[in-house]
């Protein structure tokens, strides 16, 4: 019989101090051979163990990091181990593995995208994390638990799960009632290149945020801001691609007839014309949608190519873009006439 002593080291409360990470769950710490009373143990008044969430561990005294706040967040909302036991920390899951059960968003989320307006992960008193709606769990401690019918497929930021930026914005406005906020949260979204102004204005009407009168005007600024950098670019395509010159922002209309609507540049000897599509979803769109329709089918019957530009598309191809620009210019010389409109200044 071999009545050696086991080595102090073989015991899980010591294997725990060789694992990555100091966030546990109860079912992870049983799975690490942890029983409840060791763990209550190790949480007893200046013990080694604190619990940071209800069945959420953490495996040292002393403040959380704000690394293990999410990832004590993530746990509580998740709770997600393998089948063996073995624990899943936060950000196991990747883009192409199994989907997380839990996404963190709002402010959080806004400060691990890289926004200088957001409070930093120090100074928030709570992170939001979104879970589907049916889960039955209560907000409490730092995590603000928020229910969604479907969990957006997130962005993986320092191996955590975070909604994608105009979620987040949305998740971020809804409990936030000063105005000056949201609108440096919308700009920066906007003026950073964090999200397409549409996509956050979807987001936002999807919220039914947008009867909120602070975030009426925000979304405001945030067209304007999204249309001014949207004719930055396109001035900037013009000279970097060498096309000629048009004149900016003209109304056109027919001598002595009815105004056939406003572009942002024209080139009259090629009857060509470029409109930004910067539309936002709200309520109108589709009289919206109708009403580019019927201006782009009043010009072309009168013999002027319009070529439809999103935001998006100059900032990601610009060069694609004035090579289409270019084609539609070159292609006037084997068309018809164009009709004589008249062009103003708009």
């Amino acid at each position: 019989m071999n009545n050696t002593p086991l080595s102090p080291h073989s015991h899980p409360l010591h294997r725990l101090a060789d694992l990555r990470g100091r966030v546990r769950t109860t079912a992870q710490l049983r799975g690490l051979g942890v029983t409840q009373a060791e763990t209550s143990e190790q949480c007893r008044p200046g013990g080694p163990w604190q619990q940071i969430l209800p069945g959420v561990y953490l495996l040292h005294p002393g403040a959380a990091t704000p690394q293990e706040r999410l990832q004590a967040v993530l746990l509580y909302a998740g709770r997600s181990h393998d089948a063996a036991g073995v624990p899943a920390q936060p950000g196991a899951d990747k883009p192409h593995g199994r989907a997380p059960d839990a996404v963190i968003t709002g402010l959080a989320a806004l400060a691990l995208h890289g926004f200088a307006s957001a409070p930093s992960l120090l100074s928030l008193d709570h992170v939001d994390v979104l879970v589907p709606r049916l889960r039955r769990l209560r907000s409490t401690g730092c995590a603000r638990v928020l229910r969604t019918p479907a969990l957006p497929v997130p962005v993986h930021i320092a191996g955590l799960p975070v909604a994608p930026v105009p979620r987040a914005l949305a998740d971020a406005v809804a409990g936030l009632a000063d105005a000056s906020a949201v609108r440096r949260l919308l700009t920066e979204a906007v003026r950073a290149g964090h999200a397409e102004p549409s996509a956050v204005v979807r987001e936002l009407s999807r919220a039914r945020l947008l009867n909120r009168p602070h975030v009426v005007g925000a979304v405001d600024s945030l067209l304007a801001e999204g249309r001014a950098l949207a004719e930055d670019l396109l001035l900037r395509m013009v000279e970097e691609h060498g096309l000629p010159d048009p004149v900016w922002n003209v109304d056109l209309r027919l001598p002595g007839g009815p105004h056939l609507g406003g572009l942002d540049a024209y080139w009259p000897e090629h009857a060509v014309a470029v409109e930004l599509d910067t539309r936002g979803p709200r309520h109108d769109e589709d009289a919206l949608g109708s009403e580019y329709a019927r201006k782009r089918e009043a010009l072309e019957r009168l013999g002027i190519t319009v070529v439809h530009i999103t935001p998006r598309k100059l900032r990601e191809s610009l060069e694609q873009q004035a090579a289409i620009l270019r084609t539609a210019l070159m292609a006037s010389a084997d068309r018809e006439p164009a009709a004589y409109v008249v062009v103003l200044p708009r």
